[in-house]
């Protein structure tokens, strides 16, 4: 998935010489947290709710360019979430303006990534749940664990898998939607299965 899919297009901007109190007004008449600083057409900075918070009693003679972080990393709208998601971790930052040949096109959030994240899961949508077994050879692959849960009426809304360290057996995960999961665990233990967990969202692992 890319940036393009999931950012904000045409956000709110600001100028350098706009007063902090206007940056606050458009904050939160838009709901959001940052603004984009725009100069003569082209990125220059971004201001934050934090900053607005640092410089409280004097917002209405504090202009955005003496506040503002200058040159702010950017993505382009062609990069992938995982990149965008990268480099907010590292920076400790919440947000990216995202810069097409020079030009702002959009911005994109930890909160548009995380909703991605949740999307690819499959747990974007509630009342399903996410079983979890250990890949083993074809004989207890993704191939056969589909089989099983497709056998037991069960309708898969994400897969994936990952490992808790380098050297282990990958470890699967089905989100369902649909089918008894208890069942469909129960099958997958008596096909030889090494299943690890039931996880129910906004309940507790089985």
């Amino acid at each position: 998935m890319l940036v393009r899919d999931r950012m904000t297009p045409n956000p709110v901007t600001i100028k350098p010489d706009d007063f902090l109190s206007q940056a606050l007004q458009r904050m939160q008449t838009g709901h959001f947290r940052r603004l984009p600083v725009i100069a003569n057409g082209k990125l220059v900075g971004i201001i934050t709710e934090r900053d607005l918070r640092a410089h409280q009693g004097y917002l209405e003679r504090t202009k955005v360019n003496g506040v503002m972080v200058e040159n702010p990393r950017i993505v382009g709208s062609d990069s992938t979430l995982e990149e965008a998601a990268q480099i907010m971790l590292e920076r400790q930052i919440g947000g990216l303006p995202v810069v097409d040949h020079s030009r702002l096109v959009g911005i994109i959030t930890a909160t548009d990534v995380l909703g991605a994240f949740l999307e690819v899961m499959g747990a974007s949508r509630g009342g399903s749940t996410r079983i979890d077994f250990v890949l083993e050879g074809d004989e207890h692959g993704l191939t056969e664990a589909s089989r099983i849960v497709a056998r037991d009426g069960g309708e898969i809304l994400g897969v994936g898998t990952y490992r808790h360290k380098l050297g282990d057996n990958p470890i699967c995960y089905l989100r369902l939607m649909a089918g008894n999961v208890d069942k469909i665990a129960k099958a997958l233990r008596t096909g030889g299965f090494d299943v690890l967990g039931i996880h129910r969202i906004g309940g507790n692992p089985e």
